[in-house]
């Protein structure tokens, strides 16, 4: 049984030409190599299966040590690790899909002891967050953070700046900037965060200007059309808030439009939580934005088809649900039973959870 929606089209972002609009969201695995934060072996199988979805866009990468705020995530700035895309970016394309990586700088949300020599995460105020990270092999309180000096922002926008250099030779089709879900660029640009009174402080074009600079940047090294950047207005994830988002987001996204990136991807709601966690008018943001708008938090097939019919986004962004059906496309298509993840399975381990979730077609027939 195939079923009519918007979803199976082909879409073109930019230069190249997507299979449907399915997009795999960013999903943190935590299984690279310890010590080097390489790729692990398994990657190039986990993201190969999932090359049916129109987009993939790999889990968060660090742009740098210091970007780095959890247990064996992957990292985007040593040869090594450029290397070690090349394999996922190599077997993603052989089975004809197309991916971004997003780079991160988790900002104050990190323990001293990924930090290099112990030190302090940073953060735009020294304001600790309430929250945890997985460090060590468990959950511990994240770190008290301090202030980045003025003279060290040039070079979190040249650590942003390499990365999207290595994305390329990489092999990678784009990148994703991550400016989402309580990290470093997000805590400049909220007013719960940045208690600043110099150029990235105050005002909304201050507390915005490292999110739209590290954009300008990374388009220059990559283009407008590969580049894309996530956003969550209202999200409250690793404590963030802000007092008066909807101008806010109102004014970044008329910045990253007149940057003419290729898509705006929207965290709706609370990450991974309620869709209506506050009110936000989303399609302000979609109506400013010159690119694809990809939606995102909580989408079914019903919901996607809904939004997609009403031209109210070009993309669907699905997390959980690409976790445990590498064929979720498929699988959408024919109406069939969806896998059940295992949230045990999520975060650290082997290939268990990660690529032994069945397809249809490696099913047995009833």
């Amino acid at each position: 049984m195939s079923r009519s929606t918007k979803l199976f089209e082909t879409y073109k972002l930019g230069p190249i030409t997507l299979a449907n609009r399915f997009v795999m969201a960013p999903l943190t695995r935590n299984r690279a190599v310890p010590g080097t934060f390489v790729p692990g072996a398994l990657a190039a199988d986990y993201y190969s299966q999932r090359a049916s979805a129109g987009l993939l866009i790999t889990e968060a990468s660090q742009v740098s040590q210091q970007g780095q705020g959890y247990q064996d995530t992957p990292g985007i700035y040593s040869k090594e690790q450029v290397a070690g895309w090349r394999k996922v970016t190599d077997k993603v394309h052989e089975r004809g899909g197309k991916i971004f990586i997003q780079l991160w700088h988790v900002g104050r949300i990190s323990h001293v002891d990924l930090q290099a020599n112990g030190a302090a995460p940073v953060a735009p105020s020294a304001i600790r967050a309430k929250g945890k990270t997985f460090v060590n092999g468990g959950f511990a309180d994240v770190s008290e953070p301090r202030a980045l000096e003025l003279s060290e922002i040039p070079g979190i926008i040249d650590d942003f700046k390499r990365a999207t250099k290595n994305a390329l030779e990489a092999g990678f089709d784009g990148v994703e900037i991550h400016g989402a879900n309580g990290y470093l660029l997000e805590q400049f640009a909220k007013d719960g965060t940045n208690k600043r009174t110099d150029a990235y402080g105050g005002s909304i074009e201050n507390r915005a200007r490292l999110m739209l600079e590290v954009s300008k940047a990374v388009v220059a090294e990559a283009g407008a059309d590969r580049t894309g950047i996530r956003i969550s207005p209202v999200t409250p994830a690793n404590d963030i808030s802000d007092s008066n988002p909807q101008a806010l987001y109102d004014h970044i996204v008329d910045g990253l439009s007149a940057l003419k990136l290729v898509y705006l991807h929207v965290v709706e709601g609370a990450t991974g939580g309620p869709r209506d966690v506050a009110p936000f008018d989303y399609a302000s943001l979609r109506k400013r934005f010159s690119g694809a708008y990809v939606a995102n938090n909580g989408y079914d097939f019903d919901l996607a088809s809904k939004v997609l019919d009403a031209n109210a986004a070009d993309l669907i962004a699905f997390g959980k649900p690409f976790i445990s059906n590498p064929d979720l496309v498929e699988r959408l298509k024919q109406g069939a039973a969806l896998n059940d993840w295992d949230k045990n399975t999520f975060y650290g381990g082997g290939a268990k959870g990660y690529t032994d979730y069945p397809s249809l077609a490696a099913e047995p027939a009833e």
